[in-house]
């Protein structure tokens, strides 16, 4: 093709080259660092501070557990990428009634499309929970709402799980999902679609449950040299968290889709109540990770991990053990427990 003789194909080549460039840019510039608002506790501040202090820490990614209303109309105009979940008590009805999913995307999603960046159906629903046989059918109905809007290729539907699903996960390679019939159809789904699996991972529930096998260095990324080698593909492993996802990243290529990418939807440490919960171990766990997620894992090298931090605040009414109320990376009086983390 002789482009100087012809001009408009050759502006309209540049104006492609440029378009293509400009989206690639802001796909790539999107935040790789959010933060879960919880919202278990009677102490918190008003939905606006809450806003104003995710931007004033250059946190721009939420996750939101419910679709609070108030939140939705605050998070309108400030930059903030959200993922909304489904409430896992809302699965069924979604999943069998194609209407009353047309209902929730039409109250809850429309009006704030702008600001949503992925719906989540259901969180660590497991294969034996009543809601099992209707994350699947919940995900088909939610997408099937959004294409009515014409949202489809703005806002992704996924489901969030947790490293319960995964066994064999040592080495990382031979990691597999232990409930095929279960998570495969949902597979098959995120990646017809171009969606990733959201993956809860907690590397001091990890820990905690194996002292013996796993050392507090390993789990807090401060190990000073390789802890693991995978023999199956010599693979080396100087932390636990990334040990943990490439172990979903082989799950998910056992189950026929290896390009299906992992987004981390939750992940952190406690500062109180339990074993090695303090502020020290917490505070150097949120910093190594912020830092370390931009480098990508073995098995993904440079790829980046979208990570969501557990949690914006301590919440006071959550039930469980102590650590449940413990995991804030700021007080309810919007104090930072750790120092100024570089959330950007």
């Amino acid at each position: 093709m002789d482009i100087p003789n012809n001009p408009p194909i050759a502006v309209a080549i540049t104006l492609f080259v440029v378009t293509l460039f400009l989206s690639l840019c802001l796909h790539f510039t999107e935040a790789q660092i959010g933060v879960c608002n919880g919202m278990i506790g009677d102490n918190l501040p008003a939905k606006k501070d809450v806003v104003d202090l995710y931007k004033s820490n250059g946190i721009r990614a939420m996750r939101l557990y419910s679709p609070d209303l108030d939140s939705l109309q605050v998070l309108q105009g400030s930059g903030i990428k959200l993922m909304l979940d489904v409430p896992n008590e809302d699965v069924q009805s979604l999943a069998s009634d194609q209407s009353a999913a047309m209902r929730w995307v039409k109250t809850n999603v429309v009006p704030f499309a702008s600001t949503l960046k992925y719906v989540v159906v259901g969180n660590e629903i497991h294969p034996s929970d009543k809601q099992a046989s209707s994350v699947l059918p919940a995900m088909q109905n939610v997408l099937i709402a959004l294409k009515s809007k014409q949202l489809e290729n703005k806002i992704m539907v996924s489901t969030s799980i947790d490293t319960s699903l995964i066994i064999n996960s040592y080495p990382p390679s031979n990691g597999q999902f232990n409930n095929t019939a279960y998570i495969t159809p949902i597979i098959n789904f995120l990646t017809s679609n171009g969606s990733p699996l959201l993956v809860n991972i907690y590397t001091y529930f990890a820990y905690i449950s194996n002292q013996q096998s796993i050392s507090l260095d390993y789990a807090l990324f401060t190990s000073n040299g390789t802890v693991v080698t995978d023999p199956n593909n010599g693979k080396n492993y100087q932390n636990l968290f990334d040990a943990m996802v490439d172990s979903v990243y082989a799950a998910l290529a056992k189950a026929g889709a290896p390009n299906t990418s992992v987004v981390v939807s939750e992940t952190g440490w406690p500062s109180a109540g339990g074993d090695a919960a303090t502020v020290n171990n917490a505070g150097t766990y949120y910093g190594n990770l912020i830092n370390h997620v931009k480098q990508g894992t073995p098995l993904k090298p440079g790829q980046t991990i979208e990570t969501y931090l557990f949690a914006m605040f301590d919440e006071d009414k959550k039930p469980g053990p102590k650590t449940e109320r413990n995991f804030g990376l700021f007080t309810p009086t919007k104090h930072p427990k750790y120092g100024q983390l570089n959330f950007s």
